[in-house]
């Protein structure tokens, strides 16, 4: 909800600049004309957020690709041009990112005029010359010129100045050419538009104009900076997933103070050692350990297990996990930046700087090619200039020109880009969501895939699987008891019973004086009878013996089923099972991944015991169990260090860092927004068999990709040698700028041509 200025009623917005500091509070109010009403009634304006949670800006930042370049502020990389971004900003409150407002300005700005830019330059081809003559080249050229001088100074300035980093730092890269190709495009067209005079006659057309390239250069900004803004989306979308990952944390903890009287404080004015109540329902606000009370309390956040884990005096708490319907005192033992949920949010951070962009391909080769280019118009210029025909100079330029023109990295730039776009398409349809082009890259490396159990291999939610009666029970009646009583319980299991009888159409009774042993189970009278429910320990306190039913429960047990035992009236009347089942689909999916050659290891928070019943059902040898968020990462880490390209599949907030840390990450759809922010890849329907036909795409995007490169520089390395004039000595053959501005884009038609092949392409 938005803030409402208490004085006349406005809304607040969050960028108000109009906020004050008074006597070390923050005050906000909507508009100037509430100044005199904040001097005269100060405490109408106190802002309901304290000053401490406004978000801050970090000091170090640091490049994606390059690790080692960091630099007080915001800026770019000397060496590869990518925006850095903040090394250690990890708060709750999503940042803002001048880069990407900047770049979307621009972004707008230029594609407003380069489209009526461009409109112009084709007419004459569209409409034929006649029909122009009305309108004279020379107006088109002025008009060309005036909508292009815009993009190709300011909307393209940054590029420039990369440009020239890149240059000053012995670093060439994709803005070197992009600088390049823009500039020397721009520069000859304003020479040809105001002073055709310098050009030799044979580039002048019938119209006696000299053909500019206005649009062309317009187009490479516009194009470049789509590029750039879609980049910095991604990147701002990991900032916003690790701030709800970190906005789940409790705002404020009740502290207990030394005279044993409390009071409500931020999770910032807590330390080390104090003692704090948490009552039922409410989030635990820092890890700690219970001093006082019993509860069960929800960690599913953490292990990514659905059922509640009991808690008593001496038991471990974490942050942000969810206390059942017991109360408890705790003491504090972590704070802040020390948290297990600050620390999941800071390894997921970390994994996501360490990613190389699959760009960085491109960048290598362009160290190459720039200088050859950049040689290539130096020779040409030279001859013409030395031994070529009069007007030598304006000849020299202008097939300098035609040379920097057709090497433009139009194609080069595209062969990756479009090949991912129109892969992330597919993808979209197949239900494979790819979030960076990295991910498409590496898929088809992964030899071994880690994959989570809970929600991934599992639904996720516990479901009655079966009901077991003693002699002389019902069936129904032995559900009907456990539903009754259950329905007053907030277990998870109870759910699971309570749903399974209303979906057989079962009346649940009345129950009374229900009394819960936590870690045991319940009891109370339903229907006047007293109905025991719980554990093999709860049945034994009730001088119940098992040995008629042991054998089918540990049987229960080995597929993975809790059991719960039920007893009515002073005897055993049976059990019921219950179990998280394992997914349609799931057990071919872990077959055929075995076939491509895959090695398969399932990663749990659950019980070893039954995470081996799981993994016998799907045929999965190795098995990780007992797993907390910080053992996931590092099982990952492990596997990477041994050298194997690693893939890890799952759905949870404790999946996160590993998700992150793997070389692709693989969220279920179904998880949560911090898992599928923290991957690289999200399987919409969360069916594991979608991992096949994503890892085929993967090989089918490379192979494109790698078609592109070789369609943008075969056209270069034919055309280049043409532009400079090989062919005029022997043939007499001179290619002009339009005819190398032609070249240029059609290897961009081709580079854009062959991606789309993608679409027909069987996956």
């Amino acid at each position: 909800m938005p803030d409402i200025d208490p004085v006349c009623g406005m809304t607040v917005k969050a960028t108000s600049p109009h906020r004050h500091l008074h006597e070390g509070v923050e005050y906000r109010f909507c508009a100037a004309r509430c100044k005199e009403r904040f001097a005269q009634n100060p405490a109408a304006f106190l802002d309901p957020k304290p000053a401490a949670a406004a978000p801050h800006v970090a000091g170090p930042y640091t490049c994606p690709m390059h690790p080692e370049i960091v630099q007080d502020g915001p800026g770019t990389c000397p060496l590869c041009g990518m925006a850095l971004e903040p090394k250690t900003a990890l708060t709750e409150h999503p940042q803002d990112n001048p880069e990407l407002r900047d770049m979307s300005r621009r972004l707008l700005f230029s594609a407003g005029l380069t489209l009526p830019l461009f409109v112009i330059a084709m007419a004459p081809m569209v409409l034929g010359a006649s029909t122009m003559q009305a309108t004279p080249s020379r107006v088109r050229t002025l008009l060309e010129l005036a909508l292009a001088t815009p993009v190709c100074l300011w909307a393209a300035w940054p590029f420039y100045v990369r440009a020239v980093q890149s240059v000053r730092h012995r670093s060439l890269n994709m803005f070197t050419l992009i600088g390049m190709g823009v500039s020397s495009a721009y520069g000859y067209s304003v020479i040809a538009a105001l002073a055709p005079q310098l050009l030799p006659a044979s580039f002048h057309d019938a119209m006696h104009g000299v053909p500019v390239y206005f649009e062309s250069a317009a187009m490479i900004v516009t194009l470049i900076l789509v590029g750039q803004v879609l980049e910095l989306r991604a990147r701002q979308q990991t900032g916003s997933a690790v701030a709800k990952l970190l906005g789940l944390a409790a705002k404020n903890a009740r502290r207990i103070r030394d005279d044993g009287s409390e009071e409500d404080v931020a999770l910032d004015a807590l330390r080390v050692g104090d003692r704090l109540r948490v009552r039922p329902g409410e989030k635990i606000p820092v890890d700690g350990v219970v001093l006082e009370g019993q509860s069960a309390v929800d960690e599913s956040m953490v292990s990514g297990e659905p059922i509640p884990v009991a808690k008593h005096a001496g038991e471990r708490l974490v942050g942000a996990t969810l206390n059942g319907t017991g109360a408890l005192v705790m003491r504090v033992q972590k704070v802040g930046a020390d948290t297990l949920l600050s620390r999941i949010a800071t390894m997921v951070a970390e994994a996501q700087r360490t990613r190389a962009p699959i760009q960085k391909l491109a960048d290598v080769v362009a160290g190459y090619f720039v200088p050859a280019v950049l040689l290539a118009a130096l020779i040409t210029f030279v001859a013409w200039a030395l031994v070529g025909p009069e007007p030598r100079l304006a000849h020299a330029l202008v097939n300098a020109v035609a040379v920097l023109i057709i090497a433009c990295p139009c194609a080069l730039g595209l062969a990756t880009p479009m090949s991912v776009m129109v892969a992330m398409g597919r993808g979209a349809h197949m239900g494979v969501l790819f979030r960076n082009a990295e991910a498409l890259e590496t898929l088809r490396k992964v030899d071994t895939l880690i994959i989570d159990k809970t929600g991934t291999l599992t639904l996720g939610k516990p479901q009655l699987t079966s009901v077991v009666t003693a002699d002389g029970f019902d069936e129904l009646v032995i559900l009907r008891a456990a539903a009754t009583l259950e329905a007053a319980s907030e277990h998870p299991l109870a759910a699971a019973v309570v749903a399974a009888a209303k979906a057989r159409g079962v009346t649940l009774g009345s129950a009374a004086q229900v009394q819960s042993s936590t870690g045991k189970g319940l009891a109370g009278e339903v229907d006047g009878q007293r109905v025991v429910l719980g554990n093999a320990a709860l049945m034994q306190a009730e001088g119940l013996a098992l040995s008629t039913l042991e054998e089918r429960a540990e049987a229960a047990r080995a597929r993975a089923e809790t059991v719960v035992f039920v007893a009515i009236a002073g005897r055993l009347a049976g059990f019921v099972a219950v179990a998280d089942p394992i997914k349609d689909g799931a057990a071919d999916a872990v077959r055929a991944l075995k076939q491509q050659g895959l090695r398969i290891v399932m990663l749990t928070g659950d019980t070893r015991a039954t995470a081996l019943a799981v993994a016998a059902q799907l045929g999965i040898d190795d098995v990780i169990a007992d797993a907390l968020p910080e053992h996931k990462h590092r099982a990952v880490t492990e596997q990477k260090a041994q050298g194997h390209c690693v893939a890890m599949a799952g759905d949870g907030i404790n999946d996160a860092p590993a998700l992150a840390e793997a070389d692709v990450g693989i969220a279920m759809g179904s998880g949560t927004d911090i898992a599928m922010q923290s991957a690289d890849v999200t399987l919409v329907q969360g069916d594991l068999r979608a991992i096949l036909r994503a890892r085929r795409l993967s090989i089918a995007t490379i192979a494109n990709i790698k078609q592109n490169l070789f369609f943008a520089f075969a056209y270069n390395v034919a055309g280049v040698p043409i532009a400079a004039g090989v062919l005029y000595p022997v043939l007499g053959i001179l290619l002009s700028p339009t005819f190398a501005a032609a070249a240029m884009s059609l290897s961009s038609v081709s580079v854009i041509s062959n991606a789309l092949r993608l679409r027909r392409q069987v996956i």
